[in-house]
């Protein structure tokens, strides 16, 4: 395939104003809408192949958050594609202003490995319900699943339209290489600087979902029953491989070994041994990935789980101890099935503590305190989060998804999502009635009268 004659076609189809009528938006929603809902079990089947992630996590997490998010957008792209007026100063009576959202043109969206069917045709609702063109670059780091969205979408798109462009890192190179209108990325930080650095060469606005270690602080207040069932659920949840999972617990030196006894009894409830059947859990993606996370096990003491089986690139859910800021799994985003527990014995030392830290993508706070959530929230700087649960927060389609400095730029899901695909163009419209001549003035009474209408 070649990328520059296929970015050529896409971008004469937009020209061509065939994709800025809302019907046509709808339209196209409704066959990828159609196209998720008929493809379950082919997903399944693909996942299971990839990363033996079982069938329940697959519709929750990847179809039926799909669906959910194509619905909404479809009952709403009529109402956020139109013209919206604005208020007008007195200095430009006469006047209306309006902003129009305007498509982006051809989009890139490049998609990650661990939600690979989801991350990689969420955006693309946002790119559809905006009116742009559009080219996937699905990971080959789960090959069943790329070909099945590449399958899917020359089945269901005019390749001028929407188009999957699959391969490795020579693919993703030689597409940043091109001019696009708009870059949506999602991956880790690293490769966020390399994609950002080519959007630069041609200033092509970016939207950078990334991650970072998301921190979940457990006050000595903390319902702590019901936030251990939230935590173990929201961190082991595709066997820790999300973006958003909390990263580690800091917990109130008080509550921390009923915490821990808590967390214990959760995972026994919710996963049993992950070794012997692991129907209800996910494997690692690749090798690489398993040795990395298998080296964590050495920085502390596992209280709970802590092995593992290379063959079937399964690690159980494990609590780690003794561990501190300086240990290597506080280094780096762990992205994997392992829980570092630090303590504190203030909030001020826990803040402290995180604000010193890269701002992270999500943040999770059990409390029962107002006061110490507002601290919390009024403190911390994240790119969104959860008080008294984990994760729940991006499955709103009324709330922004995304980072903030080394954690993403952008934000999607919703409405945002259409916002991320498209311009807002401010357009005043002047009568033609009368003219406020003052403007045009260079009289000491034209400056008088500017400054009283202006001050």
């Amino acid at each position: 395939m070649n990328i520059s004659n296929l970015i050529n076609q896409q971008r004469a189809y937009f020209r061509s104003g065939a994709t800025r009528e809302v019907s046509f938006r709808t339209g196209q929603l409704q066959k990828l809408y159609d196209l998720v809902k008929r493809s379950e079990a082919e997903v399944t089947e693909a996942l299971a192949k990839d990363f033996a992630k079982p069938p329940f996590e697959t519709f929750v997490t990847e179809v039926g958050f799909l669906l959910a998010e194509i619905r909404h957008a479809m009952k709403h792209v009529q109402r956020w594609a139109k013209p919206r007026k604005v208020s007008s100063s007195m200095a430009l009576l006469g006047s209306a202003g309006f902003i129009v959202p305007e498509p982006r043109g051809v989009s890139l969206i490049i998609a990650p490995w661990n939600y690979p069917f989801q991350l990689a045709l969420a955006p693309l609702v946002g790119s559809i319900a905006a009116g742009n063109c559009a080219i996937l670059k699905p990971s080959e780091l789960t090959p069943h699943t790329s070909a099945l969205i590449a399958r899917l979408c020359k089945e269901t798109f005019d390749p001028e339209y929407v188009a999957v462009v699959e391969g490795g890192v020579e693919a993703s190179t030689e597409l940043l290489e091109q001019a696009f209108d708009l870059i949506f990325f999602t991956g880790n930080t690293g490769v966020g600087r390399v994609v950002m650095e080519a959007a630069a060469k041609h200033l092509t606005p970016v939207v950078l979902e990334l991650g970072g270690k998301s921190p979940t602080l457990v006050h000595n207040d903390a319902k702590l029953e019901l936030a251990a069932k939230r935590i173990v659920w929201g961190k082991f949840l595709n066997a820790g491989q999300t973006c958003v999972a909390p990263d580690y617990v800091l917990v109130h030196r008080s509550v921390r070994d009923r915490l821990v006894q808590e967390l214990s009894m959760q995972i026994r409830e919710m996963y049993g041994d992950v070794l012997a059947d692991g129907s209800r859990y996910p494997a690692i993606v690749n090798d690489r990935h398993f040795e990395r996370l298998t080296a964590y096990l050495k920085d502390g003491v596992p209280v709970y789980g802590g092995r593992s089986v290379p063959e079937l690139r399964r690690i159980e859910p494990t609590l780690l101890t003794e561990v501190d800021w300086s240990s290597r799994v506080m280094q780096d985003e762990i992205f994997g099935p392992i829980l570092p527990i630090l303590e504190y014995d203030d909030l001020e030392e826990a803040i402290a503590q995180v604000v010193e830290q890269p701002k992270p993508l999500a943040l999770y706070l059990f409390t029962e305190s107002t006061e110490v959530q507002e601290k919390v929230i009024q403190r911390i700087s994240f790119g969104g989060g959860c008080i008294n649960d984990t994760i729940m927060h991006l499955s709103s389609p009324y709330l922004p998804f995304g980072g903030v400095g080394p954690s993403g730029t952008g934000a999607y899901h919703g409405k945002f999502s259409f916002d991320a695909f498209s311009h807002a163009k401010g357009v005043l419209k002047q009568t033609t009635r009368f003219d406020i001549s003052i403007r045009y003035g260079r009289t000491e009474r034209a400056m008088s009268l500017l400054k009283r209408l202006l001050r």
